[in-house]
């Protein structure tokens, strides 16, 4: 038998023992949690830049299973109705000494003119990418290398137009995108246009460049913003119309001749159409610009303001109704067509010299709409039906 003294040490040393374990187990879950945090914030550290912005992956992951050899159509499946091939967030950055040969090598399949279709299934949508342009071949090859793989991981059907306006008159990038909406138009019934500026780089594949029932703008959340909207009605940067949205509001402006002005202009008309504008998440809907000074021959337009304020006004007297221009050249390179414009000047449309037909293909524009598809004919008098003018819907002069 135990005495009385020997059960109190006994029970004061059972005591001490169930002490030092609970102790070792709390140190020890206390020691898990701060090495979870941690493990938290250093990932989180490792996948952020200097800014503090998300870096994502490769944009040409996941591309290099894709065959050389298309299927025939008749034997293809419809594309999924999301892309397995679509991953999200995407690492953007600029290296030095990067060529549009190393860009074509890797696309190897987008064919002449910066066409392309899925190889193993029929794209449920046929986009077309307008980029407006002029002395911007830097930005442009970037643009090409990032955007070529986005769109092959959506799975679309798509052509990639550059619409350069030819002079050195002020730039008038809304009566350039009114250029490549008809140009594009001719050449294939494309289901949705996006409208694209050259200096922006889409940094999630999830922002589907497809359209939405309504106008879309898809550059929400931009770096030069702080990746928020700046405010309500902005439409700039990058946006999406069918030609369904584009007859409704006439296209776009024509007389925003330098910067500033056509995105707001434009976004007012969708309203006034009746329609209103679409966009994706801040998270997804994530743009790079590639830094650069503002460009001569673009300077602000001091104008802008007091043609927002009649927009209610012109927005079916001035559009796609009355867009004046020369193509000068249609040009089918490895990533991307090439077509160089006269749109004239705020006097008028001015003749330009015209490149050697040796090296580009001639359009006199006073017979493009007799030669464009079944479509953009259609296309043509709908829109000659809804916004009726005195013009000829001129495109250009013998």
């Amino acid at each position: 038998m135990f005495s009385f003294q020997s059960k109190w040490r006994y029970f004061f040393m059972f005591l001490g023992i169930q002490l030092v374990v609970m102790a070792l187990l709390s140190r020890e879950g206390y020691q898990k949690r701060v090495n979870y945090f941690i493990r938290i914030f250093r990932k989180s550290e490792h996948g952020r830049n200097n800014s503090g912005l998300a870096l994502g992956g490769d944009v040409y992951a996941n591309l290099t299973h894709l065959s050389k050899t298309h299927l025939h159509r008749d034997d293809m499946p419809y594309c999924p109705l999301k892309s397995p091939l679509i991953a999200g967030p995407i690492h953007v950055s600029f290296p030095s000494g990067l060529s549009l040969a190393q860009v074509q090598r890797k696309n190897p399949l987008v064919v002449r003119g910066g066409r392309y279709r899925p190889p193993d299934c029929e794209a449920r949508h046929r986009t077309a990418i307008i980029i407006p342009h002029r002395h911007r071949e830097h930005h442009l090859k970037f643009l090409l290398y990032y955007l070529h793989p986005f769109l092959q991981r959506q799975q679309v059907t798509y052509g990639i137009y550059v619409i350069h306006q030819a002079g050195n008159y002020t730039f008038n990038r809304a009566k350039l995108m009114n250029v490549g909406f008809r140009e594009a138009m001719k050449e294939e019934d494309w289901d949705c246009l996006f409208f694209h500026d050259v200096d922006l780089i889409p940094e999630d594949d999830r922002n589907t460049y497809t359209c939405d029932a309504n106008p879309k703008h898809a550059a929400i959340a931009m770096d030069k913003f702080g990746y928020k909207l700046p405010y309500k009605m902005y439409f700039g940067g990058v946006s999406a119309l069918s030609p369904e949205h584009y007859l409704k509001m006439n296209g776009f402006p024509n007389n925003y001749w330098g910067w500033g002005g056509e995105d707001d202009d434009i976004g007012i008309r969708v309203s006034l159409a009746g329609m209103y504008i679409t966009r994706p998440s801040l998270k997804v809907g994530r743009y790079k610009m590639i830094k650069h000074k503002l460009d001569e021959g673009n300077g602000v337009n001091p104008k802008r303001f007091n043609m927002l304020a009649r927009t209610r006004q012109t927005w079916k007297l001035d559009g796609m109704n009355t867009a004046e221009y020369e193509v000068l050249s249609k040009v089918y390179l490895p990533l991307y067509t090439n077509i160089t414009v006269n749109i004239g000047t705020e006097e008028g449309l001015k003749a330009l010299p015209k490149p050697p037909p040796s090296i580009a293909k001639r359009y006199h524009t006073s017979k493009c709409v007799i030669v464009a598809g079944l479509g953009i004919l259609s296309l043509i008098n709908q829109l000659n039906q809804t916004f009726p003018t005195h013009s000829s819907y001129p495109c250009g002069s013998e």
